[in-house]
């Protein structure tokens, strides 16, 4: 375990200062579409071939599951979830709010995580059964009774805008229950700041497997419970995550199965 968790956070902190070197001239970036409302630079690509190349100079045969070249070898038992950047949106707009993000499974089971933010230089780990950390100090998530001062995270769905209409009538059902809401583009983020205390929950859908692998390790291990919309475990499938400390989830889950979905 020792093993991979520091072959990840190598590559974190590589893929990172190369993302931080390129912030210096956005000018210089190539970006283009992968979906109507979804964009990729040369930057991600160039990252994830950073991360993959260290992956494998320790992990030959390990499988990949990355954002951008997609899956290789996922019969193999340990596979790395890998979003080179997340908040590319933040990043080609010159927002110092992104992330690398690593996440590490055996089987089916996460056992290891990364995920790295290089504007600050915080780097956010976690091992199964071993607690979570930001730059080596224990973290843990809030612990709020009730949501009455909360702060609470969420995004909109930007690529599947279809379901829009029923996150717009979650938020507003949320914020009629909470302190006040925040929409920071990052979703690896969204989850590390919920494991860390800064963030006392967090809501969305339309995520990807590699949004939010390193994040959900990072939540269970310093306290945090994960679930779906409907309050169950199916987010890898679903794309819908509601995360928050044992308490305030069931508040939330509550608020959030009120509001009628046409789509269900």
């Amino acid at each position: 375990m020792q093993g991979l968790i520091n072959i990840a956070i190598k590559a974190a902190r590589e893929a990172g200062d190369f993302i931080i070197k390129a912030a210096q001239r956005l000018d210089l970036i190539t970006t283009s579409k992968k979906d109507p409302y979804d964009y990729v630079t040369d930057i991600d690509n160039k990252a994830e071939r950073i991360i993959i190349r260290i992956i494998h100079e320790h992990f030959p045969d390990h499988g990949i599951h990355a954002e951008e070249s997609g899956s290789q070898q996922d019969e193999h038992d340990i596979s790395w979830i890998i979003d080179p950047l997340d908040g590319t949106k933040n990043f080609i707009h010159g927002i110092p709010h992104y992330a690398v993000s690593i996440g590490i499974k055996h089987k089916q089971q996460l056992i290891a995580a990364v995920i790295y933010d290089p504007s600050k230089q915080e780097l956010f780990t976690a091992e199964r059964g071993r607690g979570a950390k930001l730059n080596d100090k224990r973290i843990r998530v809030s612990n709020l009774n009730t949501l009455d001062n909360s702060l609470i995270a969420t995004a909109l769905p930007f690529k599947e805008r279809q379901k829009l209409p029923h996150q717009l009538a979650v938020i507003s059902q949320v914020y009629s229950h909470i302190a006040d809401i925040r929409r920071a583009g990052s979703a690896a983020l969204d989850l590390a700041y919920v494991a860390c205390g800064r963030l006392d929950g967090y809501f969305e859908i339309g995520l990807a497997p590699w949004d939010m692998a390193a994040g959900i390790l990072l939540v269970r291990e310093s306290g945090g419970i994960i679930v779906d919309y409907r309050g169950g475990e199916n987010y890898f499938s679903s794309g819908e995550i509601v995360t928050a400390n044992p308490r305030l989830v069931k508040h939330l889950i509550r608020i959030i199965a009120s509001v009628k979905n046409e789509n269900h």
